[in-house]
């Protein structure tokens, strides 16, 4: 790399001075680092050789020490340089990553939905519903977060995200709410057990069963054993578990009997799984979750209405299983 300015000598540089090194100093360097010589980096950033080695030679004084040995008219970078080289290179990267998102948010083929919602929604209502949106719009993006409550609802109020997939009744703070559908509870059994044989279960079918439970501080965990509080029902409680799907898979390998979301339900019925109505009501409602202070992309509101086609299908489909005749 060729240069016709001094070497600097190294001296600890003070605070003011480091705070005068700018952006237009770092595209120096990185012009320098990236073409190889000063002649080259002069014609990458359209100037003249002598006014890149006057800027290098400026944020060497400001810094306090040489980056560059001078060798026989050339430059070679020193270890602060190539250390100082790694961390231009990352920044260098995320600048471009944001100027690429900012290009792409003005392109409809490149825009990104960012979508919350709890995981048993993930994977019992909001595939279909994206199935449907990618029909009509097959270049759409969408990021999917799981997350429980009640972060899920803290996120969704922060603004976070264009769009939320929650049960809670209750509208999170600058959110408004969509309802989607709203079920009853569904009781799942192993497939042969002695209960499969009715239609509807009663709370009293329960009584001395081995029984799969969502998580002690689960709000449907709660209204579940306040059912059988209130009718004086014990069950034989040994498993409990945060997720439906794996209250499901625990109740295929015969484990006990459970109560879950009609969605989960309907998603793993048959495989050893059977679904009965129940004698008594678990209300279960979906809602979806939109930002009132987050500007709204255009593809939040057609992903409604995907939903809301979904729940329609979802709930026909749960009304048709639950229609079949005990075995």
């Amino acid at each position: 790399m060729n240069s016709a300015h001094p070497p600097t000598p190294a001296h600890p540089a003070s605070d003011a001075q480091a705070a005068l090194v700018s952006h237009r100093h770092i595209e120096v360097f990185r012009a320098v680092m990236t073409a190889g010589s000063v002649t080259s980096a002069a014609a990458l950033l359209h100037s003249s050789q002598p006014t890149v080695s006057r800027e290098l030679a400026r944020l060497e004084q400001l810094l306090g020490y040489p980056l560059f040995e001078r060798l026989q008219g050339r430059l070679r970078p020193n270890a602060r340089a190539l250390a100082l080289w790694d961390e231009v290179q990352r920044s260098w990267q995320g600048l471009e990553r944001v100027v690429e998102r900012a290009v792409a948010l003005g392109q409809s083929h490149e825009a990104q939905l960012s979508v919350l919602c709890l995981p048993a929604l993930a994977h019992a209502l909001l595939p279909g519903a994206i199935a449907r949106l990618l029909r009509a719009q097959p270049q759409l993006r969408i990021s999917i977060t799981p997350q429980e409550s009640p972060l899920l609802e803290e996120w969704m109020s922060a603004q976070r995200f264009d769009l939320g997939l929650s049960e809670q009744a209750a509208t999170p703070p600058g959110v408004q709410a969509v309802p989607l559908l709203t079920l009853d509870e569904v009781a799942v059994l192993p497939a042969g057990h002695a209960l499969a044989a009715q239609a509807v279960l009663q709370v009293q079918d329960f009584a001395n069963q081995p029984f799969v439970s969502l998580s002690a501080d689960d709000p449907y965990r709660r209204q579940i054993d306040a059912r059988f509080a209130e009718a004086g029902v014990a069950r034989q409680l040994h498993l409990q578990t945060h997720s439906a799907v794996a209250v499901c898979a625990m109740v295929q390998q015969g484990l006990g009997l459970a109560i879950v979301n009609p969605l989960t339900a309907l998603a793993m019925a048959g495989s050893g799984l059977v679904v009965r109505r129940l004698g008594f009501s678990v209300p279960f409602s979906i809602n979806a979750l939109l930002p009132l202070y987050r500007p709204a992309l255009p593809e939040a509101q057609p992903l409604v209405q995907s939903l809301e086609a979904q729940a329609q299908e979802v709930t026909a489909a749960l009304q048709r299983l639950l229609s079949q005749p005990a075995n």
